[in-house]
């Protein structure tokens, strides 16, 4: 027998490493660093899978020095070479190595060398070629380096919370920087990936080295800064809860005794009534800065916040960020310089860390067209409405149509009923107005509900105080079933931890790609625990046109758009004669136009309001966007690509393993036959005939219509058989007729009543003379169902 990869790793790869002198402790293996990535079919999902190498070398517990990709004895030994190469390039690794257990390749990303070595490297040798290459001096640098990671901070099972690989490379990175005197650093991480713990990290490592600008043995004082309170408490409170009494927040006075600060920019920044409560502390005070969320601000040239960096210019500042560099925030990056680290959206899709997305897209017709108002048309209040053509950066700003908003509300109500009236939902409103308008019209909309829940729908915005973020902390946890719905204008579209949601809507203009990739970061978080493993945009307004910018790193797994009357029923699509909005994301104008009376805005009431326009834009498994095709269109197009014709297709679909390969393959594709079935509404035709129908317009016959063909045209297949075990057949075809062709190919089904009440397993097979013709006539009752 040829010796396997399992025995080529127990008999010769790790008795080289041992020699080497790697110890169990160093040695991690068959490793997976990745998850996997969640592929969404239909209502339905699966994982891809993870990364897994065979051998992951560290020098200590937290430093992963060289990846080692191990094949079976009679391969070549350079033949995992380029997996063990990508797997490095991902874990930011410079050494990799494959091996068949009696030769050895490395690749060394430092030199570029490929070697052919008779034994692997010691720690020790390739710790001081790495020291070298990352100007690693002097040995209490490279201890501190590898001072250990915090291990009191537990997942929600209680295990260890261990940084997954790319927060590890943040992490010592951050450090290395800090440690080299590098006074401005930039990490870059999208939404969900967890900045707020990489932070922590850094913090605890500095802390406890006593790392400091001045030299002296002391604990490092530390500012982590925000801007909104919600980014400050949460952290401090939890992520931050192993530093104890070194926590403190700056508010109202002046503390100078501890080690690790809180605070928000507003709070201690100068405004028209104070100088600036950060004067207070000298500028050498504080020997490192974290600026959680930077984007958000702090680095530009304009801010008052700016001041603050800027007047404690002697402290080493960390700007941590979920947005890549773009025109909006080239500031940031411009104070901060280019980032030591970036792990993006897309990769931490594609890892399995964050959730994949689809994107619903429901236009209001005046949103599309836009809407003028009649001459000398009131609104509300008696006041005369301007002329001209407002459109949807006009609305809720300018112009107040109330019945926009009624109807949209209904048509999510209806969105919720059609999949699930208690997933988690965020709908963005332009201000604290609309957003109260909104949950006004959802609360009146949802009265079977808010009967039993009256916090169903709640509203969360800086005016609610306490009673917000009350209501925030319930939607948060994953334990608390209500609020079901929130309404909000900007305090949510950042940084706020919704691990449960799995409805993000956006009914407001946004106005770069930078806030648009913050909000979408409110529904990208995993919660397996709950089955929330990937989640659906919503948009009213438009602004998912931002998908089509080149620079955008994180491509929806498939957009659909529907009409809408002004009652906010869906109702069928139509292209004919549509003129699709061209400019759907657009700078709101400033309100200089709106009378300064009691009401900013004008409010319109009587409006009809309508939805127009219906697409689908599918993706291939990998995620990337195809073209703009419906959604049985593509699934006919992946059907004829498997199998050229029908008949090859029904040669396959009969045999029970062929049948779930075809299965598993278009959902591979992203196709899911409940999904098919529910777009070309027949919820009754059987798969076989859909896939037909849809690939080769062949006729749609329902399951019943082919369970009475086979009972009237194969009575020769029936009458074969003893009564009692025809009558089981029959038995068999009328679940197959309620559940679908599966129900003839699962043993099992035989044990459910009314079957299982012709006795056992045992005793129904001896109606067909034993088990092995029982098996043979539910095989040929599929194949006869599907005969030509």
């Amino acid at each position: 027998m040829p010796i396997t990869e399992a025995d080529t790793c127990r008999r010769y790869v790790l008795p080289k490493l041992y020699e080497a002198g790697w110890t169990d402790d160093q040695i991690y293996e068959q490793k997976y660093f990745t998850d996997g990535r969640i592929v969404v079919v239909g209502r339905k999902h699966y994982r891809k899978p993870g990364k897994r190498a065979d051998y992951l070398l560290r020098y200590r517990p937290d430093y992963t020095i060289a990846v080692v990709e191990a094949k079976a004895a009679y391969k070549e030994p350079g033949d995992g070479l380029q997996k063990a190469m990508d797997y490095a390039e991902i874990l930011k690794l410079k050494f990799a190595y494959s091996t068949n257990g009696y030769g050895i390749i490395e690749h060394d990303f430092i030199t570029g060398k490929q070697s052919i070595l008779g034994t692997f490297p010691s720690p020790e040798n390739l710790w001081k070629c790495l020291k070298g290459y990352e100007g690693i001096t002097d040995l209490k640098m490279a201890e501190d380096i590898l001072y250990p990671f915090n291990r009191a901070t537990r997942n929600p099972d209680g295990s260890v919370r261990r940084p997954r690989y790319y927060q590890e490379i943040a992490i010592n990175r951050a450090v290395k920087n800090v440690l080299q005197g590098k006074k401005r650093i930039l990490i870059t991480m999208a939404s969900g990936t967890g900045k707020t713990f990489v932070a922590f990290q850094i913090i605890w490592k500095l802390w406890n080295i006593k790392w400091n600008l001045s030299g002296k043995n002391r604990k490092p004082k530390i500012l982590y800064l925000a801007d909104r309170n919600i980014l400050i408490d949460d952290p401090k409170d939890k992520t931050f809860f192993p530093f104890g009494d070194a926590r403190h927040k700056i508010q109202r006075r002046v503390v100078k005794s501890r080690e690790i600060y809180f605070a928000i920019y507003q709070s201690i920044a100068k405004d028209e009534r104070r100088p600036g409560l950060y004067r207070e502390y000298p500028q050498d005070f504080f020997d490192l800065i974290i600026v959680d969320e930077c984007h958000r601000g702090s680095a530009k040239d304009e801010s008052n916040w700016r001041e603050i960096l800027e007047y404690f210019h002697p402290a080493t500042q960390i700007g941590m960020t979920a947005t890549p560099k773009r025109s909006d925030n080239v500031d940031t990056y411009a104070y901060f310089g280019n980032p030591i680290y970036t792990y993006s959206l897309s990769q931490g899709i594609e890892d399995g860390f964050l959730a994949p997305y689809r994107v619903h897209r429901v236009i209001p017709s005046v949103d599309a067209t836009g809407w003028r108002p009649d001459k000398g048309q009131l609104d509300r209040f008696g006041r005369e409405i301007p002329d001209g053509t407002y459109e949807t950066k006009d609305f809720e700003r300018i112009v107040s149509i109330l019945s926009r908003t009624e109807c949209v509300a209904k048509n999510l109500t209806e969105y919720l009923k059609r999949t699930n009236r208690f997933d988690k939902t965020i709908v963005f409103c332009v201000d604290m107005e609309h957003a109260e308008d909104m949950r006004l019209a959802l609360h009146n909309l949802n009265t079977d509900l808010t009967k039993r829940y009256p916090h169903y729908v709640a509203r969360v915005v800086s005016e609610e105080g306490k009673i917000g973020r009350g209501h925030l902390s319930n939607f948060q946890d994953p334990e608390k079933s209500v609020p079901v719905i929130l309404t909000t204008s900007k305090l949510l579209s950042t940084g706020v931890d919704m691990p449960m949601c799995k409805n993000v809507v956006l009914f407001k203009p946004i106005n770069s790609i930078v806030e648009f990739k913050q909000i979408i970061g409110r529904g990208t978080r995993l919660f397996t625990d709950k089955d929330k493993l990937w989640f659906t945009i919503i948009d009213y307004i438009g602004p998912t046109r931002l998908f089509a910018d080149p620079e955008f790193d994180g491509s929806p797994e498939s957009i659909s758009e529907e009409e809408m009357n002004e009652q906010g029923e869906q109702v069928q699509p139509t292209d004919e004669g549509l003129e699709p909005r061209k400019e759907y994301v657009t700078e709101a104008p400033e309100l200089t136009d709106v009378p300064e009376e009691d009401h900013r805005k004008y409010y319109v009431d009587g409006v009809d309001v309508r939805i127009i326009h219906e697409m689908v834009y599918e993706l291939d498994s990998s995620g990337k966007q195809l073209r703009v095709v419906k959604y049985t269109d593509y699934a006919a197009e992946q059907v004829r690509k498997l199998y050229p014709s029908a008949a090859e297709l029904r040669s396959k679909w009969t045999n029970e393993e062929e049948r779930q390969h075809i299965i598993d393959s278009l959902s591979e594709r992203g196709i899911s036959l409940e999904q098919l079935a529910e777009a070309t509404n027949q919820p009754d035709a059987d798969p076989f005939d859909l896939l037909v129908h849809v690939a080769f317009n062949g006729p749609l016959r329902t399951r019943r219509e082919r369970a009475e063909r086979l009972k009237r045209e194969k009575q020769d297949f029936l009458e074969q058989y003893s009564p009692k075990a025809k009558e089981i057949l029959n038995e068999l075809l009328d679940k197959y007729t309620d559940h679908g062709v599966n129900q003839l190919s699962d043993i099992n089904i035989l044990k459910i009543p009314p079957i299982s009440n012709y006795g056992t397993l045992v005793e129904i097979a001896n109606f067909f003379s034993g088990a092995k013709k029982l098996r043979a006539a539910m095989g040929q009752l599929q194949a006869l169902l599907y005969a030509t």
